[in-house]
C-alpha cells in the first residue's frame, strides 16, 4: 500500500501526540458539519478528507496500543 505523506506524518508521532491530532481533527469536523449544516461550507471535499485523517489517527492508535 502507498504511504500518503500525511500517513507518514501521523506514523511518526508518538500516542500522547496522536491523541491531540485526534482531538483536533475531531474539532475540525464538527465545525465542518456545523458550516455545511447552516450551508456556509463551500468546499465540501475538506470535510472527506479529515473523515478520513480522522480513520488513519485512530488506525495508527489503536496499532501503538497493540504493540505497547
Amino acid at each position: 500500500m502507498k504511504r500518503t505523506e500525511t500517513t507518514k506524518a501521523l506514523a511518526a508521532k508518538s500516542q500522547a501526540e496522536l491523541k491531540t491530532e485526534l482531538a483536533a481533527l475531531l474539532k475540525e469536523q464538527f465545525g465542518l458539519r456545523m458550516q455545511r449544516a447552516t450551508q456556509q461550507l463551500t468546499n465540501t471535499e475538506k470535510l472527506k478528507h479529515v473523515r478520513r485523517n480522522i480513520a488513519r489517527a485512530r488506525t495508527l492508535l489503536h496499532a501503538k496500543r497493540g504493540q505497547a
